[in-house]
């Protein structure tokens, strides 16, 4: 098994606070790997540090991608190459239309990585093809190809096309920041029915969630307690029931207690 990501030993300040103080955290191709944590723990940063956000300096430590450190990888490079940040809030680009955006993520990502042996941009023909098919997985109407990117959408709407960018981009790693937040259990479950729809072999996924109800539906190989910027506890999916049951407490005085 190929390690899709390796964090070692991850330092993060923003504004010159430390947020993140030593992350170690190998994700194996395949693999789904949970990470939760109370507000303000350093999940987003995290994700945020993992797509190259400029906010976020890493003072310490090694992000390797594919065997490769990738800290001095520009956001769209990271992307370009494979890594997918689904945005905990999606923001909206007025005049952009979802198509249009979608099809110039993929060949940006087709002429860098020379996909199809030549990288040359998708047909029009294709690109439709492709898109109808990832709408239905996603149960989104074949209007929304024509809307501006997230401009009027509820909730729900948004992160199902941050899911549809999943699927139209097909990366190796995919970094989900908080893709429950806001959702009512039928958006729930339909974007992760969604997410288990992608998985596959090739593919790593870090889920980032604060409540153990998106994992009811997506189901995770390991689970990470992510507490005031260090990793304090790993298991399996049991662990995330523990905290369902007993909150993060009784984690929070043992991390204190060290």
């Amino acid at each position: 098994m190929t390690a899709q990501l390796s964090i070692r030993d991850l330092h993060v300040s923003v504004e010159g606070k430390e947020i993140l103080k030593g992350i170690d955290l190998t994700i194996n191709q395949g693999e789904t790997h949970a990470i939760m944590g109370p507000n303000g723990s350093g999940k987003s940063t995290l994700a945020n540090t993992l797509a190259g956000h400029p906010k976020y300096q890493i003072t310490q430590g090694d992000i390797i991608y594919r065997g490769e450190s990738i800290l001095d990888w520009a956001p769209d490079e990271r992307a370009q190459q494979g890594i997918f940040l689904a945005f905990q809030y999606p923001m909206a680009i007025p005049g952009v239309t979802v198509a249009n955006f979608l099809r110039t993520a993929l060949n940006a990502r087709r002429k860098a990585t020379g996909t199809n042996g030549s990288g040359k941009p998708i047909s029009i023909p294709e690109f439709r093809k492709l898109m109808r098919e990832k709408m239905a997985l996603l149960k989104l109407d074949d209007a929304f190809a024509t809307r501006y990117l997230n401009d009027g959408f509820s909730g729900g709407e948004k992160k199902r096309v941050e899911i549809l960018q999943m699927a139209v981009l097909n990366p190796e790693l995919a970094v989900l920041d908080e893709t429950d937040s806001g959702l009512d259990i039928d958006a729930l479950r339909i974007v992760a029915e969604g997410v288990n729809a992608l998985m596959g072999p090739n593919l790593g996924v870090l889920l980032i969630t604060h409540y153990q109800r998106l994992l009811n539906y997506i189901k995770p190989d390991f689970v990470h307690v992510l507490v005031s910027g260090k990793m304090a506890m790993s298991g399996g999916a049991e662990l995330a029931l523990q905290l369902e049951e007993k909150g993060y407490d009784w984690i929070i005085e043992a991390e204190a207690a060290k």
